[in-house]
């Protein structure tokens, strides 16, 4: 960092550390980009109007739907994430997919719910795989409501709509022969053979349950599950399910990551969110209350932006859904402002605190001497640190896949195939490094380190607290996320502490910007490829826009007041 009232300058970059960065981003596209992009091979998802036509067909054809103009579908992406998590664990994905039977028995799907004009509740649902189109699973009636989520793979129960009346139990009092009878239909059309199956006792919520022990994935074997109402058949479902003994480890995994995140993230940020509300006013001579405004503001911008992106479109257009949607707008509206709050206080105060106890100028105005060459400097530094970064992960991935055994899943609620517009996917990135940079590394090393008076522990602390906000993700053992961001973390700080809350925002950046950009080229659509490409060099066109707007000096004007200080480190860095 420079120090305060000093011309600007940045560290410069060794010859080693840029080949640290190359040597990462060697690591990163070896092992994580180069294996996805050989296993997903030249599949493309179909989009969603072709799912809507082809899950349109199917009800006509097989389940009685008479298409009229004023029906609509929605279709979103749903995965069975419990099934997919389970080969992950047990490294059965391999061979599943080259068995083929992720073609047959897909674990991510499109799901298709059709709503009739004036009705509230979903008359049917189709699920397709999303690559080839074909038909996976389907529910008609009050299962149709239920089965609406991201609960692909669940046995649904019969959802509440209006009419739904179950005649003696869940699954219409039939007869075990009568629903036999109203299943082989759809067995012989899925292509079952009889002589193979086997009518399960425990049906685990469903009303009749075929095995074909002679399919088999681990411990798992292919079913065919189906329900039924009214004295119909209203749901089937053909594939494979998680043993229970997985889905109560996830339970158990989900309730750990709640606890983690609520005490060890959720209330000591609220508490340095306090705090830098404390110290904006303490050292409010120190700093300035309008530079927060305008990062803040792109802030709260950038998160009403997601918010809306990852809102699902609404099938009905009711008084309730209508009310429902204000509600929700009202609340993410509320919660925006909130962490934008935050991240102005953390701005404004650790600004403040560093210049007041430290002398250091962390955070450099646009009218410094210098400043555009500083900026562009930092993005430099940024992108090498990225690249350092996305190195260090994946080998912390490794090393954690053999020390813990750690796995992850799918996760449809934060799927780009379920936002309004994928290309808006990028955002995400920018949140992050603005935010999560001021509030735990400008803000919270500084102030952690009045109170424990080291550096280094403070920006453990620190770094803990962020890293437990991240044990949600679908990695587990949840514990696994933490150990691996408690490193990057660490590095993030070592690097604002080096370089300046500039650079380690670019740095957070352009790493977010790269793994979420592969994520969109992994999408393989040409559209996605392009905003993937744009995510990347993103930060680059930001930093060096500032930089044309901020040219060097001309006139090389020296500081009146003597020879430059040298660059100084703060805290453990010396």
């Amino acid at each position: 960092m420079n120090p305060v009232g000093q011309p600007l300058q940045q560290r410069p970059l060794s010859k080693r550390l840029i080949l640290a960065g190359i040597f990462g981003l060697i690591v990163f596209l070896m092992f994580q980009v180069a294996p996805q992009l050989l296993a997903g091979g030249a599949a493309t998802a179909i989009s969603k109007t072709e799912a809507r036509d082809k899950a349109a067909a199917f009800a006509a054809e097989h389940l009685g739907y008479a298409q009229s103009d004023q029906d609509r579908w929605t279709v979103s992406y749903q995965t069975d994430s419990s099934f997919y998590g389970y080969m992950s664990r047990e490294k059965l994905l391999q061979s599943y997919n080259d068995n083929k039977l992720d073609q047959r028995y897909p674990f991510d799907v499109y799901h298709a719910v059709l709503y009739t004009a004036g009705a509230a509740d979903p008359l049917l649902a189709v699920d397709l795989n999303m690559y080839t189109g074909e038909v996976t699973a389907f529910a008609r009636n009050g299962y149709a409501r239920a089965s609406d989520g991201w609960d692909y793979g669940n046995p649904p129960v019969p959802g509440n709509s209006r009419g739904i009346y179950l005649e003696g139990s869940e699954n219409g009092g039939l007869s075990l022969q009568q629903k036999e009878t109203l299943a082989s239909p759809w067995l012989k059309l899925w292509g079952a053979s009889p002589a193979r199956l086997q009518i399960e006792a425990n049906t685990d919520g469903y009303g009749l349950v075929y095995t074909d022990s002679s399919l088999k994935i681990g411990e798992s074997s292919l079913q065919y599950q189906f329900n039924f109402l009214n004295g119909t058949l209203s749901y089937f479902r053909a594939g494979f399910s998680a043993p229970s003994w997985h889905d109560t480890y996830v339970e158990n995994q989900t309730s750990l990551a709640n606890r983690l995140t609520l005490l060890g993230y959720a209330l000591p940020t609220l508490a340095l969110g306090l705090l830098a509300l404390i110290f904006s006013i303490l050292r409010r001579s120190h700093t300035s209350f309008v530079r927060g405004i305008t990062l803040s503001s792109i802030h709260f911008t950038i998160m009403m932006i997601s918010t809306y992106n990852m809102l699902p479109e609404s099938a009905v257009d009711t008084a309730e859904s209508r009310i429902t949607a204000v509600i929700m707008f009202i609340i993410y509206a509320l919660y925006s402002l909130l962490m934008s709050s935050l991240l102005y206080f953390s701005l404004v105060g650790g600004d403040g605190l560093w210049r007041k106890e430290e002398g250091l100028n962390p955070w450099p105005r646009a009218n410094e001497p210098g400043y555009g060459r500083y900026v562009l400097d930092s993005l430099r530094a940024g992108y090498v640190w990225a690249f350092i970064l996305l190195g260090v992960q994946t080998v912390m991935f490794i090393i954690l896949s053999f020390t813990l055994d750690n796995w992850s899943t799918t996760d449809a609620s934060q799927s780009p195939y379920n936002m309004r517009y994928a290309l808006l996917l990028p955002v995400v990135a920018w949140l992050a490094g603005l935010s999560e940079e001021a509030v735990y590394r400008l803000f919270g090393i500084r102030m952690l380190k009045k109170l424990v008076k080291n550096t280094f522990i403070a920006s453990l602390i620190t770094t803990a607290i962020w890293a437990f906000g991240h044990t949600l993700y679908p990695i587990y053992p949840v514990i696994s996320r933490p150990i691996e961001l408690t490193v990057i973390g660490l590095l993030f700080s070592y690097i604002f502490l080096r370089y300046g809350f500039i650079a380690v925002m670019f740095a957070h950046v352009v790493f977010d910007s790269i793994l979420i950009g592969m994520t969109l080229i992994f999408m393989q659509e040409s559209v996605n490829i392009a905003a993937g490409v744009i995510t990347i060099v993103l930060p680059f066109l930001v930093g060096y826009i500032v930089y044309r707007f901020n040219p060097p000096d001309s006139t090389n004007r020296k500081d009146p007041q003597g020879p430059d200080e040298p660059l100084r480190p703060a805290g453990w860095l010396s």
